[in-house]
C-alpha cells in the first residue's frame, strides 16, 4: 500500500521530532534539502545503485521543509498541476518551449 503525500509528510515530520532533528531553522533545511538534491544527481551521474534512496531523502527533506513552514505539499502539489495543465506552450524557431498563456489560470 503507497502512502499519500500527506501521510508522508506527517511521517517525515513525526521522524523528524521524534530523532531530534531540525524542525525549526528554515535556512539549515534549506541548505540540507540542496545537499541531497545534490547527492542524489551524483547518485545518477555515477549509476550507483542507491539513487532510489537518494531520491527519497530529497522528497523527505522536501516535506519536512513544508510542515516547517505551514505548507500542505499535496494541496500546493494539486494547485500547481492545475496550474501547468492549464499553460499553452509553442516552440521557438530554436526549439525551446515557450508558455505563450497561463490558460486563465492565476
Amino acid at each position: 500500500m503507497a502512502l499519500t503525500l500527506p501521510e508522508i509528510q506527517a511521517a517525515a515530520w513525526d521522524n523528524k521530532l521524534a530523532k531530534g532533528f531540525n524542525v525549526t531553522d528554515v535556512p539549515l533545511e534549506f541548505g540540507l534539502l540542496t545537499a541531497e538534491v545534490g547527492e542524489a544527481f551524483t547518485a545518477w551521474r555515477q549509476g550507483l545503485p542507491g539513487f532510489g534512496a537518494e531520491l527519497a531523502d530529497v522528497q523527505l527533506y522536501l516535506v519536512g521543509l513544508a510542515e516547517m513552514t505551514g505548507i500542505d505539499l499535496g494541496e500546493a502539489v494539486e494547485a500547481k498541476l492545475r496550474a501547468n495543465a492549464a499553460r499553452v506552450y509553442r516552440r521557438s524557431p530554436s526549439g525551446v518551449l515557450v508558455k505563450t498563456g497561463d490558460g486563465g489560470v492565476v
